[in-house]
């Protein structure tokens, strides 16, 4: 198996590329582009739908010609709702970077009939989950529920300094609907301040996985089964984009069993 931490290459472009191929899957993608002022990225969808999601940063965005305008508004994740674009497959995008820019590029197996568009800011509201130290805000970008895509989903997760999430610790590695979905996932994790680090744990119940990881600023982790609880550490504030895809578009858990007693309510 893959390493499930995966470190950035630099510190400009494309400095983050997870494909299934690298990652050991089938379904999810993840690249990180990090650009200058006047600097441009672009990309072809292919087979796969894509969503580009301004982490910080603005760009002057098209499709296939049609201008979208200049995309993004927050300069750091920690402060204001993300900006993103669904890209449908068979479709070529390209974004100049207006200010310094960090750009998402999400991907999965495209299929249906999905056409491109924007997902301004404030389109899914922020959601507090949680109570006391397991508290953690969390913004959808493209949610089950919005019939929007094929097969991504896409959320955003910030989780204050000292704080745990992704917890109680659940799981999505089943096929087995209506009891559970099988989902890979990834982590983009971001810290506030950038010096800091947070834990992720990856595992399963026969522990034929079971990797703890310290988490740095800007690094990805993989999560192709298994429970996968996050805890930043007092004093730093985490981010995380999660990147979700497998054969169903439906986000269905399960909780480990000896934890789930701490799930009314948290």
């Amino acid at each position: 198996m893959p390493n499930l931490l995966v470190k950035p290459k630099g510190d400009e472009g494309r400095v983050t590329h997870v494909t299934p191929e690298t990652a050991g899957w089938t379904y999810v993608g993840f690249d990180l582009n990090r650009l200058k002022a006047g600097e441009t990225v672009s990309g072809e969808t292919g087979e796969r739908e894509v969503c580009l999601v301004w982490v910080s940063g603005k760009g002057e965005t098209s499709v296939d010609g049609e201008d979208f305008g200049v995309v993004g508004e927050r300069m750091s994740p920690f402060d204001g709702a993300p900006h993103a674009l669904y890209v449908a497959p068979g479709a070529t995008w390209r974004v100049k970077a207006v200010t310094d820019l960090e750009l998402a590029v999400c991907s999965a197996p495209g299929g249906g009939d999905f056409k491109t568009r924007p997902i301004p800011a404030g389109t899914h509201p922020q959601m507090t989950r949680g109570k006391a130290t397991n508290t953690r805000y969390v913004t959808n970008i493209m949610p089950e529920d919005d019939n929007a895509a094929h097969s991504l989903l896409v959320v955003e997760v910030i989780t204050p300094g000292g704080h745990t999430s992704s917890y109680p610790p659940h799981k999505h590695d089943e096929d087995n609907l209506p009891a559970e979905s099988f989902l890979e996932e990834t982590y983009y994790h971001r810290l506030n301040p950038a010096q800091g680090f947070a834990m992720q744990r990856v595992y399963t119940d026969d522990r034929s996985l079971d990797e703890t990881m310290a988490v740095e600023d800007r690094d990805v982790t993989l999560v192709p089964k298994g429970y996968h609880p996050v805890a930043a550490i007092h004093g730093y504030d985490l981010y995380y984009l999660n990147v979700m895809a497998g054969p169903s578009r439906v986000w269905k858990f399960n909780n480990a069993q000896e934890h789930a007693w701490l799930f009314t309510g948290v």
